[in-house]
């Protein structure tokens, strides 16, 4: 008889894992503390352990971990624009399940952290009023993901099949950046 594999010690990373499995694969609506004990292997109460707030404290770190993005900052403001908008895009399409909540819970955390990081390297790089910047950039990335997945059919219980990547709208993110960032050029 083989031995058994010891199991894989529950952990904070473990449980966002597996918690953004479920919201990608079957919604957020079906993500409850039992799924995600179930897909652990772990009584729902073990995750409590790692969030003591339970639900809500999962759906803030959910939220957190598809907002909370930083870049090297570019040559020109510009340059570190482009790049915080392209991989939060990235980030945000790769996790069509937490869109919701990356949308409507209030940045805490890593996130704000985040957002000063990223209004501090504009304004490091020459652009007058960053953080309004900032913010138009946001809604900018959000509205667009948000376009992109509704397009994608995800949401469809019809769909068997979602579209994951789309050149229209790759070409429609990139002509819209572009447009925004001139704005704020001026």
């Amino acid at each position: 008889m083989p031995a058994k594999r010891p199991p894989v010690p529950l952990s904070r990373e473990r449980i966002l894992e597996a918690a953004l499995h479920i919201a990608d694969t079957q919604g957020l609506r079906r993500l409850t503390m039992r799924r995600l004990g179930d897909a652990l292997q772990v009584e729902a109460m073990a995750i409590y352990h790692h969030l003591p707030r339970g639900k809500e404290a999962l759906m803030d770190a959910l939220a957190e971990h598809v907002t909370a993005v930083q870049v090297e900052q570019g040559a020109t403001w510009q340059d570190t624009a482009r790049a915080w908008c392209r991989a939060s895009r990235e980030l945000l399409r790769d996790h069509p399940g937490v869109l919701a909540l990356a949308m409507t819970k209030p940045p805490k955390g890593a996130t704000s952290l985040a957002i000063r990081e990223q209004t501090e390297q504009l304004a490091d790089g020459g652009l007058e009023n960053a953080a309004e910047a900032v913010r138009s950039l946001r809604a900018f990335v959000f509205g667009s993901v948000a376009v992109e997945v509704q397009q994608s059919g995800w949401a469809d219980p019809e769909v068997d099949e979602w579209i994951r990547r789309d050149e229209r709208a790759d070409l429609d993110f990139e002509r819209g950046l572009d447009a925004l960032l001139k704005g704020w050029q001026t």
